[in-house]
């Protein structure tokens, strides 16, 4: 397996991806925003579609329009207790507007079918060096922004309120958050498609969320997950020639089953 260029490509680039997610996706589990998360990805299918009709590689268009999409989500005036009044109707109309313009881009590139597979559902067997330093270079970026906002984005995430009130600028840790989930959802559509990003970004945060992990640990936890289905996704597609964000979306999902079950055997 290891002896092919495009395998060990594929794996770094999975484990890169994988920490990214499984740290960005627990704080958004944290802040309900999956359905952000959600979006972000299938937003950045359109960047990436229009990328491929300007002629420019398909991740810089996913990060374009990904960022662009959570600087708006991010910057939604605040209701009350520090939650945005229309959150999940600003998400909705982006998404929307936003899959209108991929639609559209597929149509002027000529390159619809085949393309459009290859955005929704990832080819991470076909990253190249290149893609591999432009992610690992996405990972550095949204890590380093996010071990600066830590105390004040867990803060603002637990208690809004208080945190306000003891000066944190929660409109802006929560722009800045919004631009990092961005980046991240672009990265995770390069392994498991626009589609199943969502399931690498929120399955494992979930699972360690509802095992009711302190931060620390929520996050290893996380990450291990996440790092465990991306890589067990590639050895299964190798074993079974089945796509890998297949098996990384069963095993996201099973995961977040094994965690419930055991939260209800320790319950009783």
């Amino acid at each position: 397996m290891f002896e092919f260029d495009f395998m060990r490509h594929a794996f770094v680039g999975a484990a890169v991806v994988s920490v990214l997610a499984g740290t960005v996706g627990w704080f958004l589990m944290l802040r309900r925003q999956a359905f952000a998360a959600h979006a972000l990805s299938h937003i950045g299918f359109s960047g990436a579609a229009g990328a491929v009709w300007l002629g420019f590689p398909p991740l810089s268009g996913m990060v374009v329009f990904s960022l662009l999409a959570g600087f708006v989500i991010g910057a939604e005036r605040e209701g009350e207790r520090g939650i945005p009044a229309q959150r999940d109707s600003t998400i909705g109309l982006v998404l929307a507007a936003s899959l209108g313009l991929g639609a559209w881009f597929l149509h002027m590139s000529n390159r619809g079918s085949s393309l459009a597979t290859t955005l929704l559902f990832g080819d991470v067997l076909g990253i190249d060096v290149p893609t591999l330093e432009a992610l690992c270079g996405v990972a550095v970026l949204c890590l380093g922004l996010l071990a600066f906002l830590g105390r004040r984005l867990l803060f603002a995430s637990l208690a809004p309120e208080v945190a306000r009130a003891r000066g944190v600028p929660a409109r802006l840790v929560s722009v800045v958050f919004m631009a990092v989930a961005a980046l991240a959802c672009a990265a995770c559509a390069e392994v498991a498609g626009a589609l199943l990003a969502f399931s690498l970004m929120i399955g494992p945060a979930a699972t360690a969320l509802k095992l009711g992990l302190g931060p620390l640990a929520g996050i290893a936890l996380s990450v291990g997950l996440a790092l465990g289905l991306s890589w067990g996704g590639l050895m299964l597609s190798w074993v079974t020639d089945a796509p890998v964000p297949f098996w990384i979306g069963l095993g996201a999902a099973l995961s977040y089953a094994l965690a419930d079950l055991w939260q209800r055997l320790r319950s009783r």
